[in-house]
């Protein structure tokens, strides 16, 4: 990374313009171009630097609905039943862990019973059950990377 890139990043994390062509606005204030600055960002997804760019929305303030899931995978079956837990659009993204509970991920939906629909989908494709955490309270926690 150079230092435009370190700019960037440690920019963009807790500030992206909304307006018309926000790309463009974001380049002016880093003293690039629009051009410049989506090649860039481009580049560092694509090797990896980022793994993600883009808006994180409040799911339940848009009306949907997400949980937190997790599931006992016996270690032979486990690649399996993660292949047809990612092949659900409704997941987004899940992680293994040293526990009995060792396959979690986040289910978001557009809606409470797209939830439950998509526990059952799991647990009849995979023979296992789903355990599901509802949030019960919310925290946020800042962090922001200093590249």
């Amino acid at each position: 990374m150079d230092e435009l890139d370190r700019r960037i990043v440690n920019t963009l994390q807790g500030e992206f313009p909304v307006c018309e062509r926000p790309f463009r606005a974001a380049a002016e204030e880093l003293g690039t171009t629009e051009v410049e600055l989506m090649h860039r960002i481009g580049s560092l997804l694509g090797d990896g630097t980022l793994t993600r760019f883009g808006p994180l929305f409040d799911v339940e303030r848009m009306g949907g609905a997400f949980v937190l899931a997790a599931m006992a995978v016996p270690a032979e079956r486990f690649d399996e039943v993660v292949a047809v837990v990612n092949a659900l659009p409704e997941v987004a993204h899940n992680y293994a862990r040293e526990h009995s509970l060792n396959l979690w991920f986040v289910l978001a939906t557009e809606t409470q019973e797209g939830i439950e629909s998509a526990i059952r989908a799991i647990e009849k494709k995979t023979g296992f059950d789903v355990l599901a955490f509802p949030k019960e309270r919310e925290y946020f926690v800042e962090l922001k990377l200093t590249a």
